[in-house]
């Protein structure tokens, strides 16, 4: 078995490792897309599965029920990621790090919510919750674990809340998911020796929650999105430059087991002007495991007669954030909030490819009501990113490492993402309150 043949095995194993990661959750835990809800990226998410916004739904539907009428919110998130790969002792200096590999994306949302009767409300949610852009360049140091990146998703959720009573409410709903991506990636440290792989799927989940209302000032809200096991099915091609022709590909398939996350959330209204607001959200990754990757056959897909395995050995993800908001005038409310996010990556696992870390957020946002129905929303986030070591060496213990295609990496990847958010709010046909009675003696 040649040299070649390996490190074709080793390359499309973490390229298609990449693909599967990026379909689950790129600037939460791993590679998730938080983003959903300007509203709520304006205190860093706080108290988000409580309520507040229409878009609260993405993590808990039974939100929909504190919005009488009917509603429409349609949001975009402007994403500039930056992320710099820096070489160490160990590994091709020759080829030197890379500057910024972190491309800008627009990341949309939009969710619809009608009060069907008094206490039953339906709803709908497009989202794209997966997702990553990156451009490496064709020979860096690291280019045989990590080169030029695409994924997209597309999420649709349709709900159905009910209001049970004053204090309490419950909602669930479906996720009906598809993803798309283009990866180039390199092996080993030749220029125009590449790996190309395109891939699509879907995947089918739940989403649950409940809001209690325990009094008028406080409410706390439970939410679950289930996990999905992402089916892909693709193509892998190699280009061995100069050796092996155009076109040479084989067909995959695989299911990814991606995690559940469970959203709390609180908010009390401390005054007529000011509201606090607290989350902590779990996300189960450590499902993820190892993956294998099968053939049309059913047997493993394989390269040089090798079976293609996937070491992404995850943990759970967590996130916690506190923020507040204040009133104002009439019209004009300012929020802001602050975030710490431990990242379900670590140093045993990490590749340039997911080269993520432990994150803080900061972020400032604001809603403006135009005239009676229709508002904006405006947020903007800060975040470090802690620097991440990589080590991929024969005595690291990093799964991504193979000892029969002896290819080292060792360095530090520097990043921090800045979020651009604008929403659009509509919201019409709400009951008008019933008249207070005229008491009289």
């Amino acid at each position: 078995m040649s040299i070649r043949g390996l490190a074709g095995l080793l390359r499309a194993g973490s390229a298609l490792g990449f693909l599967i990661i990026a379909s689950a959750q790129a600037n939460a835990g791993g590679i998730a897309l938080r983003e959903q809800s300007v509203y709520g990226q304006g205190t860093s998410f706080a108290g988000v599965a409580a309520g507040g916004a229409l878009s609260s739904m993405f993590w808990n539907p039974a939100t929909m029920t504190q919005f009488p009428g009917k509603g429409l919110e349609v949001g975009s998130s402007a994403l500039f990621p930056f992320s710099k790969n820096t070489p160490t002792a160990g590994t091709l200096l020759v080829l030197g790090g890379t500057s910024d590999t972190g491309l800008d994306a627009l990341v949309p949302n939009a969710y619809f919510t009608y009060q069907f009767s008094p206490n039953l409300w339906l709803g709908m949610a497009v989202n794209s919750p997966f997702g990553l852009s990156t451009g490496f360049p064709e020979l860096w140091a690291g280019r045989n674990y990590g080169a030029s990146s695409s994924l997209k998703t597309y999420n649709a959720t349709p709900s159905v809340a009910w209001r049970i009573n004053d204090w309490l409410s419950v909602g669930a709903g479906a996720q009906i998911q598809f993803a798309r991506t283009h990866l180039k990636f390199g092996f080993q440290p030749i220029f125009g020796s590449d790996i190309f792989l395109d891939g699509d799927g879907w995947s089918f989940g739940a989403t649950a929650g409940v809001t209690i209302t325990p009094t008028p000032y406080t409410s706390i809200g439970l939410g679950w999105r289930s996990r999905l096991n992402q089916d892909i099915d693709g193509t892998v091609a190699v280009v061995a430059f100069p050796t092996t022709p155009p076109g040479t590909s084989s067909a995959f398939s695989t299911t990814a087991n991606l995690p559940d996350t469970v959203s709390l959330g609180i908010r009390h209204r401390m005054s007529e002007r000011w509201t606090l607001m607290g989350t902590a959200e779990w996300s189960n990754w450590s499902r993820i495991g190892t993956l294998n990757l099968s053939s049309p056959s059913g047997g493993p897909a394989t390269i040089a007669g090798l079976p293609i395995t996937l070491p992404i050995q995850w943990k759970d993800g967590w996130f916690f954030s506190g923020g507040a908001e204040y009133q104002w005038t009439e019209r004009l409310a300012v929020r802001a909030g602050v975030g710490y996010e431990i990242s379900p990556v670590t140093d045993q696992v990490r590749i340039p490819l997911l080269a993520d870390n432990d994150r803080i957020w900061a972020s400032v946002g604001a809603t403006w009501q135009v005239w009676k129905g229709f508002s904006f929303d405006l947020a903007y986030t800060h975040i470090w990113i802690k620097d991440a070591p990589i080590d991929i060496t024969a005595t690291s213990g990093n799964p991504w490492f193979r000892p029969a295609v002896p290819i080292a990496y060792t360095g530090n990847a520097d990043g921090h993402v800045d979020i651009l958010s604008l929403a659009l709010v509509f919201r019409w046909g709400a009951p008008e309150p019933a008249p207070r009675p005229i008491i009289t003696k």
